[in-house]
This record gives structure tokens, sequence and C-alpha cells, in this order.
């Protein structure tokens, strides 16, 4: 991959602390993308909320340990700093626990996010970090001015409406959702859609989006646009956990994609992406950029062998 340092991704959204069977792991989907851009060499900033308490500084100390800038991160007084409680079940699948209302529910729109989103080649964000009124009215103003929009859609049970989720799809340049999540939501506009072609057609028919997404987990990724389907297969691997595995994915995806890559190639690096973070605890796990390509150059060697 090229090396664009150049290039400035902002995600918006919740901050927050995973609470894991074998830990505390810094997470949240906006700031897991954001580590991983960052750790890819681009420059990410995130825009969310902390309490004015001990885990709120702790996770600033953590950004900042990261080198993750923490301007934009803003302290409330009045509410906590999020923790996640997280559960491994079958199949590796992790369900949350997301109390509610937390600082990362009172995001405020600040005049410096102007020039900060308006100059970023990228704006992520989800459905997770708007559940809020305020949050999503300062998350609203911040779309006018991003040049290119990702819904990164993280649908959490019950912290998400149809309304406000059909407003974000018609608002975004690319979504990223799960084969779950895709299922779902193209049924709230044509129940009669019964295959992922059909869903696929229904959302771009709807809305004015370029690209989708989808996640399959162990079997790998599928874009979109309205022209052209490519399907790319997963790495398998042995899995710690998943959790984060798919904002890994995204920010690969979006490194790939800001440096002009092939599609191949972009998918290719994402999957792996995945697969590499599935491989570790948490979210955030501690690698460089080489350790990722050391991990894919060894899985291609071990391909060709057979």
């Amino acid at each position: 991959m090229k090396n664009y340092s150049n290039k400035s991704v902002v995600c918006f959204g919740e901050v927050l602390w995973d609470i894991l069977p074998n830990g505390k792991k810094p997470g949240g989907a906006p700031m897991n993308v954001a580590y991983h851009l960052h750790k890819l060499g681009l420059k990410s900033f995130m825009i969310s909320s902390i309490g004015n308490d001990a885990v709120g500084n702790e996770l600033l100390d953590f950004l900042k340990s990261i080198d993750l800038p923490v301007n934009y991160i803003q302290q409330d007084p009045h509410h906590a700093t999020s923790e996640v409680h997280a559960k491994i079940g079958e199949n590796d699948e992790v369900t949350y626990d997301i109390l509610f209302p937390v600082a990362w529910d009172f995001i405020q729109w600040k005049p410096e996010h102007e020039q900060l989103i308006s100059q970023a080649d990228a704006f992520i964000f989800g459905s997770l970090g708007s559940r809020n009124e305020a949050s999503r009215a300062a998350l609203l103003k911040m779309l006018d001015h991003a040049k290119f929009r990702v819904f990164d859609v993280n649908i959490r049970e019950p912290h998400y409406s149809k309304e406000f989720i059909t407003q974000l799809l018609g608002k975004c340049d690319m979504v990223k959702l799960n084969i779950a999540e895709l299922e779902m939501i193209a049924g709230w506009y044509d129940p009669f859609c019964s295959t992922e072609l059909e869903r696929i057609d229904s959302l771009f028919s709807r809305f004015g989006f370029q690209e989708i997404i989808i996640t399959k987990g162990g079997r790998g990724a599928t874009y979109y646009t309205e022209a052209i389907r490519y399907d790319y297969p997963a790495y398998h691997v042995d899995v710690q956990d998943t959790v984060g595995s798919g904002d890994s994915f995204l920010a690969a995806f979006l490194a790939m994609k800001l440096s002009d890559e092939p599609l191949e190639d972009m998918l290719n690096y994402a999957v792996a992406m995945g697969a590499f973070i599935t491989s570790k605890s948490g979210a955030c796990p501690d690698y460089s950029k080489f350790d990722l390509e050391r991990f894919i150059w060894k899985r291609n060697m071990a391909e060709s062998i057979f």
C-alpha cells in the first residue's frame, strides 16, 4: 500500500471501555476505526465526548499514548464516560450491554468542526453514536460539511430507529453493514426482497449513495456499486474474539480506497485486517503496519503451496 500520510479521516461517535471477559479494553466503533487508520499511516481524528471522571481520563491517556489527537474529545461534567459490557457467545458472536445516557450521547457542534471536517478526505459515522437527540443534531450539521460520507450502520438493539437510519442513508456516499443489517433494513422498505441482490438493488434505487460493502464474517465480504458486484473470501484464522473486526475491516478498506488502490487490493487488505484483528484480543490490539503485511504475506505463501 502506498504511504498516503497526507490523507485525513474524521470519525464521529462513541468512545468507551469494552468490559471483556479478560479485562477492560478501549473501544467504540468510530474510535476503533480511527485507531486502525492511524496504525495504517493516515491522519485520523475523533469527535466524541467523555465524562469528567477517572475512566474518561484513562481513555484520554490511551488516545494520547497512541498519538491520536484529543482536541475534539469533549468532556461532559454531567454525564459519565461510557462502559460497555461485552459477552462472547456461540460462534464467537459478541453481545453488548450499552448503558444510556452517557457522555457521547451529548456531543456538541463546535465552530472548529467545520474546517476539520471540510478538509478531511472522509467522514465516518454510525447509528449508535447518534441515538440521542443532542449528538444527532451535531452529526447532521457535520454531515453538511463532509466531502465523502461513510455510514457504518452498526445497529445495536434497542439503540436505533427506522426513521433516523432512513435519514442517514439519504446523507451518505458509502454504506458498510453486515448481512443481518442488510436483511433487516431492506425489509423495511421492500418486504418482498428475498435475495441479497434484490435487497441491494432496493437500497440503491431508494437512496443516493454510490457504494455498499457487506461484511459476512467467515464468508468474507461483498462490494457493490449499481454497476458491479465483487465477492471476496475470508482469511481463516484461529479466533480470539470478533470485537472490532468490522471496524478494522472498514479502516483498511478506506486506507486503500483513499490511496487509489485497485478494488481487489482494497478488499484483500480489508478482509486480511479483519482476520488479523480477530486473531487477537480486543478491538485495538497493539500492532504495526508491518505486522499486518507480514500476516498477509504468510497467508499468501501458505496458500501458494497448496
